[in-house]
């Protein structure tokens, strides 16, 4: 009982008695915690704050100034980032030699069709396409019936021309001896002379006649009138020939060419006439004999320029003794011409294309100025510069299509001028 007592009061806050003494009625409390506001607080707390906010300041400090500093890097990259950095180039004194190629028509030195200068039909014929002949060789014959027969009129026309002049011429001096004896009169005299005269017109016109059908017989053998190919035959065994009509293809008997030597006419553009002179040596290509070149000379040109197609007409021969060309054949002429010494040449991609005209960027004191040029031949990879440009300029190469006049830009460092 005693016990549970002890343990109530200690529950109601009071402290237990001591087994065998009466318990207290007043607690024992601990002694309160008073301040001394009069008191110092020592150095230690004050330094550690001191040095907790300078830490504290020098990482403001080096914050701030690191983010100053960045912005002004930015500010200056972006500034020299805005300045376009360029390469440059300056104008090559004097062009380079050009070599245009220009298509020409390759024909025969000489190219003859054949003919029938006597009619007939085909009596034998002895040469076919593609064989070489020599002048007077004899290509076919005609039979001619009818030119037989009238070169046999004509020799009785002679005949009987002959003896109408040996009867005149008699007959004249029989009246020029009795007019001498006054048995004539003069008129009849005057007559029988000039009867002789006629006569004797009469049989050199049959004379005329006969060689006229004579010399048409010769042409009985159609003959080679050079030496050279037949590229056509049109006849053959039996097929009617009619003389001298040439305007008809199916009256031409043969077709010869000389190939010896082969022209060709090249059309030469206008801008180049000047270019062409009379005994230049020049060379032909074909593409049928690749990896060959032929020497020709230019022989002749037309001297004026055709209205139509604004080129000159120019005539280059071509020793073919070997025949490795064909006559027909497609040719290229490579014809020189000659370097400028006044012009400059640029690389073709400096060149901008612009509304108002080609261009061209220069640099001049760190500034673009967009220059007009006129532009001559075109080299491929360079062009020539007629005027616009002078060796001292820095072109720009390969200027942006957004290049504009008057932009700050910047020279590539180690581009050689």
């Amino acid at each position: 009982m005693q016990h549970e007592e002890a343990m109530k009061d200690t529950r109601e806050g009071g402290i237990p008695a001591e087994e065998g003494k009466p318990a207290a009625h007043q607690t024992q409390t601990d002694p309160p915690i008073v301040l001394d506001s009069n008191g110092k607080i020592g150095r230690g707390p004050i330094l550690v704050v001191a040095a907790v906010l300078l830490v504290i300041g020098v990482f403001i400090i080096t914050g701030i100034r690191t983010r100053v500093h960045a912005e002004e890097t930015l500010t200056k990259n972006t500034a020299q980032n805005a300045v376009m950095t360029v390469a440059i180039t300056n104008p090559s004194q004097g062009a380079n030699a050009l070599e245009i190629t220009l298509p020409a028509n390759t024909q025969a030195y000489i190219d003859t069709p054949i003919y029938a200068r006597t009619s007939g039909y085909i009596k034998r014929w002895y040469t076919d396409i593609g064989k070489h002949v020599h002048r007077g060789d004899v290509l076919a014959e005609i039979q001619t019936p009818e030119l037989d027969q009238q070169v046999q009129q004509a020799q009785s026309d002679l005949a009987t021309a002959k003896a109408n002049l040996q009867i005149a011429q008699i007959t004249a001096e029989r009246w020029k001896k009795l007019l001498a004896k006054n048995a004539v009169s003069h008129q009849e005299a005057d007559q029988a002379t000039s009867d002789y005269s006629a006569r004797q017109s009469a049989l050199s016109s049959a004379e005329a006649n006969l060689r006229r059908l004579e010399q048409l017989q010769g042409f009985e053998k159609v003959t080679a009138p050079f030496d050279g190919v037949i590229t056509a035959r049109n006849i053959d065994i039996g097929s009617l020939i009619q003389a001298g009509d040439n305007n008809s293809p199916k009256s031409e008997l043969f077709h010869i060419s000389s190939t010896d030597k082969l022209r060709l006419f090249v059309p030469v553009p206008e801008v180049y006439a000047n270019s062409v002179h009379t005994g230049d040596r020049i060379v032909v290509t074909s593409d049928a004999a690749p990896n060959q070149k032929f020497i020709g000379s230019i022989v002749r040109n037309s001297n004026a320029i055709d209205i139509s197609s604004r080129t000159l007409n120019v005539e280059v021969d071509v020793p073919n003794q070997d025949h490795r060309l064909l006559p027909g054949q497609y040719a290229f002429v490579h014809l020189p011409i000659p370097p400028s010494a006044s012009s400059l040449t640029v690389p073709a991609n400096v060149l901008l294309f612009r509304a108002e005209g080609l261009r061209v960027g220069v640099v001049h004191d760190g500034r673009v100025q967009l220059v007009p040029v006129q532009i001559g031949h075109d080299y491929g990879d360079k062009v020539e510069v007629i005027s616009g440009l002078t060796p001292q300029d820095k072109v720009i190469l390969n200027p942006s299509d957004s290049l504009a006049e008057g932009e700050r830009v910047r020279i590539e460092k180690g581009d050689g001028e």
